[in-house]
């Protein structure tokens, strides 16, 4: 699949076959994330990997009852991990900079190897912090459940490019 084709056929899965994900398919994503770009190359974030149906419930519990995270059989936990960062005063922003644009190469990563996800952003940092042993400094900032996808989503509509765009002269 090539990116344009990655990109067309994205879209947020909230239902997966009970199959495995690969090991090998896994570390390909893993290795898409740490070719990220990153501001200043400090590379500023933490990914952690949580598997087991008792994490993955527990944190779907942790999500304002995002059910579906239980049902991946793997989730990716993208931290911000500001002290990374050596340019004072914007250190939280660069590390959400680099959190986010991680997460993004993962989620396009996994959607070329034909498995799917659901950007999660709607949890207390604190609590998947503190289930995950995650240590202070690192602040959770987006979860990806990654499986195989058991529905096709109908596609959600997208602004117009007239809408969206605006040039500066």
């Amino acid at each position: 699949m090539d990116f344009f084709e990655v990109i067309e056929h994205r879209q947020s899965v909230r239902k997966y076959l009970p199959r495995p994900v690969e090991e090998t398919k896994l570390q390909q994503i893993l290795k898409a994330v740490n070719g990220a770009p990153s501001a200043g190359n400090f590379q500023a974030y933490e990914v952690y990997v949580v598997r087991g149906q008792e994490r993955t419930q527990a944190l779907a519990g942790m999500t304002f009852d995002q059910k579906f995270i239980a049902e991946a059989p793997v989730a990716l936990v993208f931290c911000t991990h500001a002290a990374r960062c050596q340019y004072e005063g914007i250190q939280d922003i660069m590390a959400m900079q680099d959190a986010s644009v991680a997460c993004t190469f993962a989620m396009l990563a996994l959607e070329a190897l034909g498995l799917a996800t659901c950007w999660v952003g709607a949890f207390v940092p604190a609590k998947v912090a503190a289930h995950l042993g995650i240590p202070d400094g690192q602040v959770p900032m987006a979860i990806l459940p990654i499986g195989y996808a058991n529905e096709t989503p109908e596609r959600t509509t997208r602004r117009e490019l007239s809408d969206l765009v605006h040039e500066v002269k």
